[in-house]
């Protein structure tokens, strides 16, 4: 039996056709504002697309917390994880 840590959240997923980053213009929400991002995450529930943690204004984290969708994955070339911000716990999605 495992003790890694798993994420209760995977009912959560609606978005099952995540999109690579050459078809995303970038995030949603810097595009507005002028801002900046280093790498993009896409919300597992609705879709949206926003900045890392790593980027000042770590949008893709924000969304998840105002709006209570807990899952976000990668849209970085190469990666295929996802992070549960509730469990904080990562994982790949078959």
């Amino acid at each position: 039996m495992s003790d890694a840590p798993i994420c209760t959240h995977l009912d959560t997923v609606e978005v099952t056709d995540v999109p690579t980053r050459a078809a995303v213009p970038g995030c949603e929400e810097c595009l507005k504002i002028g801002g900046r991002w280093l790498h993009l995450r896409v919300c597992r529930t609705c879709g949206k697309v926003g900045c890392c943690d790593s980027s000042p204004n770590k949008h893709a984290s924000a969304h998840a917390g105002a709006e209570g969708h807990p899952i976000l994955s990668s849209i970085e070339p190469g990666e295929d994880w996802s992070w549960c911000v509730v469990d904080e716990v990562g994982f790949v999605l078959d």
